[in-house]
């Protein structure tokens, strides 16, 4: 039990794992790794939401898309940093709505709008564009989140070795 509890808290068995294991020796007997799959399904819905914003980037104001692909960029910095580092349920839950649902379905919205409704001036784009501003505040702070909690877990697994080993007190003959 008290393992677990270690493990959980520094991460000894939960961290990142590639879905993909083909090619590598033993991936056939690897458990397969949720949250890894997950983030590939997610990875795959950002590539596939970049291809619809540069198809349709006619049909948007530049500044849409311009800050649709801003948005793009950090989501993928953020998803390769999961990958190695790891993120909780929840920032991963949140990750994949945001890429799936929050930026999509506006952007969507606003595609079925009629030309003149997407000038760059409209009252239409001003409300995409502070949907847009929210987002990117919103995906800011998950990143902050993000990097914030593999530090903190990196302090904490320190303070643990720091105190397992006394490093402090160790000191060497001589010196």
């Amino acid at each position: 039990m008290v393992a677990k509890f270690l493990g959980s808290l520094f991460g000894s068995g939960s961290g990142p794992r590639s879905a993909a294991g083909a090619g590598l020796p033993g991936a056939e007997s690897a458990a397969p790794d949720p949250a890894a799959d997950e983030l590939a399904v997610t990875e795959a819905a950002l590539h596939d939401l970049r291809r619809t914003v540069l198809g349709k980037g006619a049909e948007l104001p530049t500044l849409v898309v311009s800050q649709i692909l801003l948005l793009l960029d950090t989501l993928n910095a953020l998803i390769g940093y999961i990958v190695s580092s790891g993120a909780s349920t929840e920032q991963r839950v949140l990750l994949n709505a945001i890429i799936t649902d929050y930026l999509p379905s506006p952007l969507r919205a606003y595609l079925k709008l009629s030309a003149s409704a997407r000038e760059t001036g409209s009252a239409d784009t001003a409300v995409l564009l502070d949907q847009l501003d929210t987002l990117y505040a919103t995906v800011g702070n998950l990143d902050n989140q993000v990097r914030t909690g593999a530090v903190t877990e990196l302090a904490v697994h320190g303070q643990f070795l720091r105190d397992k080993f006394n490093v402090d007190g160790l000191r060497l003959e001589g010196h």
